[in-house]
């Protein structure tokens, strides 16, 4: 596998855990939090727990390619340090392979907004974190990172459907964000005992 291969796996397997559902703009810094922001040390406790998930990867990102690969497998999400941080732990299967892969998600109580870090455990490389917070229900994480050497702009979405549903997205962008591709979309649904 080539470096250039293994850099978009681990930039695009951050999906896993959030996304840039596609359309409108976003700053490249997330928004400062006011006095009046709440707490949200807890905005991933609708997450914690085993989840059926199945990921559409676009296999070329920011290319003009179309085609897309498909995995299934699982997602487990295990709380920390009381729900202050937490892990998520991704194992899909596909045509194009395996990605297996983990997300530590820390909250930081001074800016009230979280940070997501990704590894594929292919390399157990860290990627560059995405960074942001929850509002409405909704979470927004942008961060700056490479693909191919360029400088692109990342976003990840989460939107809970429902209790037992969640879409992540992820895109890129690169002209600062004035446009974005998606690129991930995963779907989880809660596993029961």
């Amino acid at each position: 596998m080539t470096h250039a291969h293994r850099a978009l796996l681990r930039t695009i397997a951050l999906g896993l855990l959030a996304a840039g559902i596609g359309g409108g703009t976003a700053c490249a810094q997330p928004p400062k939090a006011t006095a009046a922001t709440k707490d949200g040390s807890h905005g991933f406790d609708f997450e914690l727990g085993s989840w059926k998930t199945h990921v559409r990867v676009l296999r070329h990102p920011l290319s003009g390619s179309s085609t897309w690969a498909e995995y299934d497998g699982t997602t487990l999400v295990t709380p920390l340090l009381g729900g202050r941080a937490n892990v998520a732990e991704l194992q899909v299967r596909g045509s194009a392979g395996t990605i297996e892969g983990l997300s530590l998600r820390l909250y930081e109580p001074a800016a009230h907004r979280w940070t997501l870090n990704y590894t594929n455990i292919r390399d157990g490389e860290l990627t560059t974190p995405v960074v942001g917070s929850f509002e409405n229900g909704r979470g927004t994480f942008i961060g700056r990172d490479a693909l191919g050497g360029r400088p692109i702009l990342v976003r990840f979405v989460i939107v809970p459907l429902t209790p037992d549903s969640i879409r992540f997205e992820q895109s890129f962008s690169a002209d600062d964000g004035k446009t974005w591709e998606l690129n991930w979309i995963a779907q989880d649904a809660r596993m029961r005992r």
